[in-house]
């Protein structure tokens, strides 16, 4: 008897008591995925039914039964903004059906279907999938089936990586058993094949692979039939990328028989960054001999992907800039982050102005939708002599000015009583204006450095002002009011306990490049919290930016 998903996955079918499939948008070897409705909060979600073999009580079906209940455990513990989020898991006729966000957009498969991609595209995925890789590594679980068909392009340039079905989780027992293999194989690491496990490295050999898919076109080691596939991984070196540009070596290096001989994350991070951006490529940092190019008149069509979770809607959209579901320019991923309702514009670069009036279309609160965001309509002058002359200048700070308290290395913790937050900064950071009080939402602090380039900011609403996911939207939509070029993404997760969303957008300001990543949180009392940084676009202080937001996000405690 097989649960094939016909008559029981029927389009109309209620499962859980809530979730109400609407129609089938993707099939693969574990099962169906659906688009449908949660009724409870009026919310599209993916919805995988199962698909299992055999009769329920054969040792083969319990495998795969525990194969899916694996995917959502292993899904759910991967904190990142480029991993499927899992919303809930539903036991149906005995089975678990996985609740998950729905992504629309398309899968890098199809994509890879009409044409290949330029290096720094492939590498903004790249760099977006390997943050989520770090990320399931880092909480002992190795994904095992990275592949075009497993990452979803959606809006906002946004990059997800899902299907976590077959991941090995340390310290679990393997569901594999003699003969049985799973996972795609052109995408699959030759230590795999012989028989030697998987271990981070082996992730990182199929990132490779689907490099290679993305700039070629084709997979480097697909061929006719399974064995000959089977040889070509284990043995044949593959044809020298001709499309690659500065991703080339990185590529090749990947793709080295070897795990040991492999770059490890954190070099691989740093390439993907810089050809994203289209920074200097950085050197490599260990020794690795360069695979020898080989006759490429191979299959240039990929093996039909199963297994995926494949969600229809708008096609992915932009060029390279940032990187996907993870901040572009940031070495190391973002595990919880957030988006942004105080949309106020970034700082001037190089002038005496580092907080912009806004434009009166946004000044104060802006009703738009349901949904509100409060702007700041000061200015901060940073000018010394002004502050002398003018000692009234709405940028002063006001008093008493907390007390930072240092903490270990440079970074030195300010509390901000009456947020109940500490904010940490390096300590060249200093206070340059703060507004708001109980009777005048919200409270705002501003830090900023010498030159201005790089800026932080600290707002909290003492009541939400609306769901997390429609402040995002709107805040996207005020950065593109300006110039209409506005890009980016935001993603939902959670901080510390509490729903969280990033958002991370670029645009132009008075012809000056801007990126701004704000991180949103809600806590259980329903306030809200935005961490923002804004920074100059293509410049040194970028990079510098976001590892001030990155370590100012790390640190933040919200009391």
């Amino acid at each position: 008897m097989t649960n094939d998903g016909g008559g029981p996955g029927r389009k109309g079918r209620v499962i859980g008591g809530r979730y109400r499939l609407v129609e089938r948008i993707g099939s693969g070897g574990m099962g169906t995925v659906w688009r449908a409705l949660d009724e409870l909060v009026d919310r599209e979600v993916a919805v995988k039914q199962p698909r299992l073999p055999g009769d329920p009580e054969d040792a083969a079906h319990q495998r795969a039964a525990h194969r899916l209940y694996r995917e959502a455990r292993a899904a759910a513990r991967v904190d990142h903004p480029a991993a499927v989020s899992i919303h809930d898991v539903v036991v149906e006729d005995g089975l678990p059906w996985i609740v998950m966000e729905l992504v629309r957009g398309e899968s890098l498969h199809e994509v890879l279907q009409r044409k290949p991609l330029p290096p720094a595209e492939s590498a903004r995925i790249g760099f977006a999938v390997l943050g989520a890789l770090r990320a399931a590594h880092d909480v002992g679980i190795v994904h095992r089936d990275v592949k075009p068909a497993n990452v979803l392009l959606g809006r906002h340039d946004r990059v997800v990586l899902t299907d976590f079905g077959i991941a090995h989780i340390q310290g679990e027992e393997s569901l594999t058993v003699s003969g049985e293999f799973i996972g795609s194989l052109e995408f699959i690491a030759p230590e795999r094949m012989s028989g030697r496990g998987a271990g981070p490295a082996s992730d990182l050999w199929s990132l490779g692979v689907l490099l290679y898919a993305a700039v070629e076109g084709w997979s480097p080691f697909r061929r006719t039939t399974l064995e000959s596939t089977l040889a070509a991984i284990l043995s044949a070196d593959p044809p020298e990328p001709k499309q690659a540009g500065p991703l080339g070596s990185l590529i090749v290096r990947l793709l080295e028989k070897d795990p040991e001989r492999r770059p490890g994350a954190e070099e691989v991070g740093k390439v993907l960054e810089a050809v994203a951006e289209g920074w200097p490529v950085p050197e490599p940092s260990g020794a690795s001999a360069a695979a020898g190019p080989q006759d490429a008149s191979v299959l240039r069509e990929f093996a039909e992907d199963s297994g995926t979770v494949r969600l229809a809607g708008s096609a992915a959209t932009g060029p390279a800039g940032e990187p996907g579901a993870e901040p572009t320019a940031e070495p190391t991923p973002i595990t919880e982050s957030a988006a942004s309702d105080t949309t106020s514009p970034a700082p001037k670069r190089g002038g005496r102005s580092l907080l912009r009036p806004v434009p009166v279309a946004v000044l104060g609160v802006l009703l738009v939708g349901g949904t509100w965001f409060a702007t700041s309509s000061f200015l901060v002058d940073r000018d010394d002599d002004l502050k002398k002359t003018n000692p009234t200048h709405s940028s002063a700070p006001p008093t008493p000015e907390p007390t930072p308290s240092r903490t270990p290395g440079t970074w030195i913790a300010h509390r901000e009583k009456d947020m109940n937050a500490v904010l940490s900064l390096p300590a060249a950071y200093k206070e340059a204006a703060r507004e708001g009080s109980a009777t005048d939402q919200p409270r705002l602090v501003v830090y900023d450095i010498e030159a201005g380039l790089v800026q932080v900011r600290l707002t909290q609403w003492d009541k939400s002002p609306g769901p997390l996911l429609d402040q995002a939207e709107q805040a996207q939509e005020t950065w593109n009011s300006y110039n209409h070029d506005a890009s980016g993404q935001y993603t939902r997760t959670t901080f510390k306990g509490y729903d969280a969303v990033l958002v991370d957008t670029t645009y132009d300001m008075e012809e000056s490049p801007t990126r701004c990543m704000q991180l949103f949180v809600v806590t259980a009392d329903d306030r809200m919290y935005e961490l923002r940084v804004d920074m100059p676009k293509g410049t040194p202080s970028e990079k510098k930016g976001t590892a001030v937001f990155k370590g100012a996000r790390d640190r933040l405690e919200i009391e």
